[in-house]
């Protein structure tokens, strides 16, 4: 398992993660799409990643991609209530991208979409902003460490290349 990337082609469950807003955000919605699952962190050093987020949402939304965002405190690096954590994304980085409530994303209480990642690929984030590409098969395209931006080529070649893709 690597911290920058690996590719596989392992078959992920379409999973409900409860959404920020209230209610849930259904993958299964997304069937046909590609998709990128970043597990994220408001006082980490890759924060500012939240702004790149942002960008690759609205650049490739509209062909289809979504992007969710998945706060987790695995690390000891979010803030303490789903609150305060969309409060911070709205105020400081504009955020209007689905995000979850504050989930595990590592070890026995993993939301079941990262236990499915690593079950079928072997990858777990090693730390906040990991990132994983669903293809629109259902299928882990990619996965990619937090020293890769959202807008690296490594990703956008990715997601243009899923968007391609029939469904």
């Amino acid at each position: 398992m690597s911290l920058f990337t690996s590719t596989a082609s392992a078959e992920i469950p379409y999973v409900e993660f409860p959404s920020i807003d209230g209610g849930n955000v259904n993958t299964a919605e997304w069937r046909g799409k590609p998709y990128l699952v970043v597990n994220t962190a408001s006082r980490c050093g890759f924060t500012s990643q939240y702004s790149a987020m942002q960008k690759l949402y609205n650049k490739y939304n509209d062909r289809g991609f979504n992007l969710l965002a998945v706060p987790s405190d695995d690390f000891n690096q979010e803030l303490s209530t789903d609150t305060e954590v969309k409060d911070f994304c709205e105020l400081t980085y504009g955020l209007d991208i689905p995000m979850t409530t504050r989930l595990s994303i590592k070890g026995d209480n993993a939301h079941p979409f990262y236990k499915a990642v690593k079950s079928q690929d072997g990858f777990v984030p090693l730390w906040n902003f990991s990132k994983v590409l669903i293809g629109a098969e259902g299928k882990v395209l990619g996965t990619w460490g937090p020293l890769t931006g959202p807008l690296s080529p490594k990703i956008t070649n990715a997601i243009e290349a899923a968007l391609l893709e029939p469904s």
